[in-house]
């Protein structure tokens, strides 16, 4: 399922990068904030559900996905990159995800873990003291 992200819903704001760089990350932003409100955004209802029923920390309580993007050294290329990752975040939460199928164990793994138990139970029991 291909979803249309709308621009205009992405703000961007650009800032210091962190790391390596020499005198040139210490004066340049080139670095990018991009931040995505979900529940306002123009997607489809079941993929803000998905998104935002994603358990990861880039997104805030109110749903605010915040991506940053640093790796590059000009700003236009950061911006592009975390658009890119944007992108990709979307199109994974719009996929559905696969029913599962029940399925059960079968009789010889229930009988490896009953044998596997009782060995268990042995070493247990050989570590208390001897009443002989």
């Amino acid at each position: 399922m291909r979803v249309k992200i709308d621009e205009g819903q992405v703000e961007f704001s650009a800032i210091r990068a962190q790391g390596a760089g020499g005198q040139n990350v210490n004066k340049v932003s080139s670095a990018i904030h991009l931040r995505y409100n979900i529940p306002a955004s123009s997607l489809p209802p079941e993929v803000k559900e998905r998104l935002l029923a994603l358990n990861d920390r880039r997104i805030t309580q109110d749903g605010v996905l915040v991506l940053k993007a640093q790796s590059h050294r000009t700003r236009e290329m950061n911006r592009a990159d975390a658009l890119q990752r944007l992108r990709e975040l979307v199109e994974r939460a719009a996929q559905p995800p696969k029913p599962r199928r029940a399925t059960r164990p079968t009789k010889a793994s229930r009988e490896r873990r009953l044998d596997d138990k009782g060995q268990r139970a042995q070493i247990k029991l050989g570590r208390g003291k001897n009443w002989d």
